[in-house]
């Protein structure tokens, strides 16, 4: 697993809101072994850190291989890049393409918008 970098928030004072948009998320269906295309958007509000954008692209792109179903891909991207940060809050949600004539989104969130 790729490692995610950060860098210090230039205004840690401020809540303000960052949103990165990643139209080329590949996982692998556990099930069928077929392909799983998404757009993920992470959104959150800093604390002290921000997250680093090439670390980030490297970490969405390790799932590529990985056999994980939607719920479970987009919740660990939530575990692991708000730990990455620690931010006040974040939002992840997947946009699958459609499978089997049933598009899907998986929204998760953490912090102090989401209740705790």
């Amino acid at each position: 697993m790729a490692e995610i970098e950060v860098f210090p928030n230039p205004a840690p004072h401020r809540n303000y809101t960052i949103k990165h948009i990643c139209p080329e998320f590949t996982s692998v269906c556990p099930k069928t072994g077929q392909p799983d295309f998404a757009t993920i958007e992470l959104e959150y509000i800093p604390d002290l850190t921000c997250i680093e954008l090439k670390s980030l692209k490297l970490y969405y792109f390790s799932f590529r291989d990985q056999g994980i179903y939607f719920e479970s891909v987009i919740n660990r991207l939530l575990d692991d890049l708000s730990g990455s940060c620690q931010p006040r809050w974040m939002r992840v949600t997947g946009i699958f393409n459609v499978r089997g004539g049933i598009s899907s989104i998986v929204v998760a969130e953490t912090g102090m918008l989401a209740g705790g």
